[in-house]
């Protein structure tokens, strides 16, 4: 039952892959170049993890683990704060101060981790 969750985040990071073969997605390879993976939990940190790798030396967002080595900076959320702070309402600093983020690894990585890096929800 875990695997067939689906996440409100499925459909983010699926805008976010058509994001990286855009010019904008392009820029942030150069400008960032560095490697995240992000692990969403349904409802509690830890707990039935989809873990996607968003890939900004390559220019790739993919489903599940890093496998390449150590991502740069993997974080934690639960699903509606990933949607949060990936959409601007939650700020990422105080996403982490209130335990909604967890952060492993570099955090001058995590850091250039912001809202900019994900495309802009399409006004309907």
């Amino acid at each position: 039952m875990a695997n067939s969750t689906q996440l409100k985040s499925d459909a983010l990071m699926e805008q976010m892959k058509l994001h990286m073969s855009t010019d904008a997605g392009k820029q942030l390879t150069k400008k960032i170049g560095l490697v995240y993976q992000i692990n969403i939990a349904p409802k509690k940190l830890g707990f039935n993890e989809k873990s996607f790798v968003v890939d900004l030396k390559k220019g790739e967002v993919k489903e599940g683990k890093y496998e390449d080595g150590k991502p740069d900076a993997t974080f934690s959320f639960k699903d509606d704060d990933f949607i949060k702070v990936a959409t601007g309402k939650m700020n990422p600093q105080i996403a982490f101060m209130r335990g909604a983020m967890k952060i492993k690894g570099s955090i001058s990585a995590a850091q250039k981790f912001t809202p900019d890096i994900f495309p802009k929800p399409s006004k309907m």
